[in-house]
């Protein structure tokens, strides 16, 4: 069982209801079989109803939820024959960026995306998915050798942001972010970038400047995080939820805007209460966005980008 958030108090109140009756059945000849279904009836409606009206800030703690799929899941139940690879060739093997050939439904892939870890140890080695410009530059070699290979590049974007630290500047962070976007619109191999939580800031996007980007139901994608905005406009991080529907950060209104192309929809109660749902739904996703762009030639495909994301903001 998910750990719950804090507006599924009722959801968590009714199913601590169901594990005591079950509890109670198990030492117990009183039969109370037909208590517990109309308690889970109850509680799966509850469930589909608060998730079907989740508002933007709601959206932004299902999508932080640390028992989502993280690039490890994904890669494992989507990718055969993952071939690792390390390093930026210059300083440093950034782990919150991971990336290597991968064979993706019969075809033969560059899949990259951010890992956040899925305990406190292996969140400390992957730095919560927040990369460094050694991470950013590791992606730019990646997708280079992807396009000398003729290989499509799938990216998969779940990161808070990129590391802020003094020590990424020092080391050309801003500079890094712009080369990695460069180097997904410059790409001539179809490029399909998938927003699977956090979508955060220029650390996003610089992997997600794709022909295709598909973004899950309850993921969130903006320039800024709901309390930087908040502690920016307000001075406090208290209207985080203000902020957060102000910047429209959901794959529904960012559909609606023009920033992504698909939503791919998630099991009910999040991609973390049925990940292996989840990851079928988006290797779905994936394969469709895929299929029409193996026909256009690498000309076509970067006209196709560029013109995407100039036109991102117009009235």
């Amino acid at each position: 069982m998910p750990s719950f958030l804090d507006f599924e108090k009722p959801i968590a109140e009714l199913q601590g209801r169901i594990d005591e009756l079950r509890e109670t059945a198990a030492d117990s000849t009183v039969d109370i079989d037909a208590e517990i279904g109309r308690l889970q009836a109850k509680s799966d409606k509850l469930l589909r109803d608060t998730f079907g009206r989740l508002t933007a800030w709601q959206k932004t703690q299902v999508a932080r939820h640390p028992e989502r799929p993280h690039f490890k899941d994904y890669v494992a139940g989507l990718f055969d024959e993952f071939v690792l690879l390390a390093g930026d060739r210059a300083f440093a093997d950034d782990q919150a960026i991971l990336g290597g050939f991968a064979t993706f439904r019969g075809r033969r892939v560059m899949v990259i995306g951010h890992e956040k870890g899925a305990d406190i140890a292996s969140r400390l080695r992957h730095n919560f998915g927040s990369a460094k410009p050694e991470g950013y530059r590791k992606a730019i070699r990646l997708i280079d050798l992807a396009s000398r290979f003729g290989l499509p590049v799938v990216t998969l974007i779940d990161t808070a942001g990129a590391f802020p630290g003094i020590q990424a500047e020092e080391r050309g962070q801003a500079e890094a972010i712009a080369r990695s976007t460069e180097a997904c619109l410059a790409a001539g191999v179809p490029v399909v970038a998938a927003i699977v939580g956090e979508g955060g800031s220029g650390g996003a996007v610089a992997l997600a400047a794709g022909n295709r980007v598909l973004m899950f139901e309850h993921a969130v994608y903006s320039v800024i995080s709901p309390e930087g905005c908040a502690s920016i406009l307000w001075r406090t991080a208290d209207k985080a939820a203000d902020a957060a529907e102000a910047m429209k950060v959901t794959a529904q209104d960012l559909k609606g805007l023009g920033v992504i192309d698909t939503i791919v929809p998630e099991p009910v109660g999040g991609a973390h209460r049925d990940p292996a749902a989840a990851i079928t739904a988006l290797g779905d996703a994936l394969e469709r966005a895929l299929d029409p762009l193996a026909a256009l030639s690498g000309d076509v495909l970067r006209r196709e980008r560029r013109e995407k994301f100039l036109s991102m903001g117009r009235l």
